[in-house]
């Protein structure tokens, strides 16, 4: 009879799966912050401190995903599983720690670095996932994360090109998985090419995926690359928006084959991530925020731990509704695709850095 009432309570279900995903999250929460003090002067200090909050919310999604199939509950709790929203929310949010003010007065050259580095890995990217066969919308995560910002670039185009969740959750492990050894790599090759410290920071800030491991990277080069790799990588991060409404275009127009004209720019607008103007708006009350209140900034960090719970919240989400038999399909096409679009961005940074810090 209980059995019967429960089976007949879709909403008593969600509920039950929102509260899986906050207990997971709240444990993934606590590890992200526990790890790293943990390992505090230890030979493990770099790597605890930067194994971001995606790594623990995803495996604990995933180990979640494992128990709730087993005992045969994941359907029924999938309606709590809100990945779609909590995503959305989190990127709205992540344009609070995008200063628009010091992108235009102190980023000239790496507004210019991060425009002709996005084009040429983001091309480069796109077309050898093409000569791999790979997903249109496979493709499109694997290059935007690779070129722009990571797993926050992957989300974004994403919801742009209307990808699977198997496909984001992909992407994200590859980036997790390229970005780590970078930031122990590329400081020493830094120091053993030469290479001065703003040099050093742009290239590290142009090449590394995830800002966590720019952070990591930066801080163990020196406190002046550090400031140079945050700006490179904040400026990358900025042109998202410009992206995700390239990508809504192609996709709609060229992938999809939507006809030109009034119906074509209503399709587009429907199908357009408004969560990108979301993102836009809040980076502009930001930056005239932080503007007029100087002393703003701690208002500004409540608002990136906001960000960073509604992240965590979608990557267990993105755990629990992970299915394994995309992944099967996909193969060996993208890790070759994004190791070679990581050579490329690594050469192609390396450039630009040099030519322009």
């Amino acid at each position: 009879m209980a059995t019967s009432a429960w089976t007949r309570r879709p909403l008593a279900h969600a509920a039950a799966g929102v509260a899986v995903v906050l207990a997971l999250s709240w444990v993934a929460r606590y590890l992200s912050t526990a790890v790293p003090e943990a390992t505090e002067g230890t030979g493990l200090a770099g790597v605890g401190a930067a194994v971001e909050f995606p790594v623990y919310a995803i495996a604990l999604g995933l180990l979640g995903n494992a128990v709730l199939g087993a005992t045969g509950l994941r359907e029924r709790l999938s309606g709590g599983f809100r990945t779609e929203f909590f995503i959305k929310t989190g990127l709205v949010l992540l344009g609070a720690s995008i200063n628009l003010k010091v992108i235009v007065s102190a980023a000239g050259p790496a507004v210019v670095q991060s425009v002709v580095l996005i084009g040429v890995v983001f091309g480069f990217s796109w077309w050898l996932g093409g000569r791999f066969g790979l997903d249109d919308r496979l493709r499109a995560l694997l290059s935007a994360a690779v070129a722009i910002c990571g797993v926050s670039a992957a989300i974004a185009a994403a919801g742009a090109v209307q990808a699977k969740r198997e496909q984001l959750a992909y992407s994200a492990a590859l980036v997790i998985a390229f970005a780590l050894p970078s930031i122990f790599v590329l400081p020493v090759a830094a120091t053993a090419l030469g290479l001065d410290a703003r040099t050093t920071g742009a290239w590290l800030g142009g090449n590394i995926d995830t800002t966590a491991a720019v952070t990591a990277a930066g801080a163990l080069a020196g406190e002046e690359s550090l400031q140079i790799a945050t700006i490179v990588k904040v400026t990358q991060n900025a042109l998202l928006g410009v992206v995700a409404v390239a990508l809504t275009a192609y996709f709609a127009l060229r992938v999809e084959r939507k006809p030109v004209g009034v119906s074509a720019g209503r399709q587009l607008w429907e199908r357009f991530p408004k969560f990108v103007l979301g993102f836009l708006v809040t980076s502009v009350v930001a930056t005239a925020y932080l503007a007029a209140v100087p002393s703003g900034k701690a208002a500004i960090g409540v608002v990136n731990d906001l960000r960073t719970w509604f992240l965590i919240l979608a990557f267990v989400s993105i755990g629990l509704e992970f299915r394994l038999g995309a992944l099967k399909q996909a193969g060996w096409r993208p890790v070759g695709v994004f190791a070679a679009s990581t050579a490329v961005n690594l050469l192609a940074a390396l450039g630009l850095a040099v030519l322009l810090f």
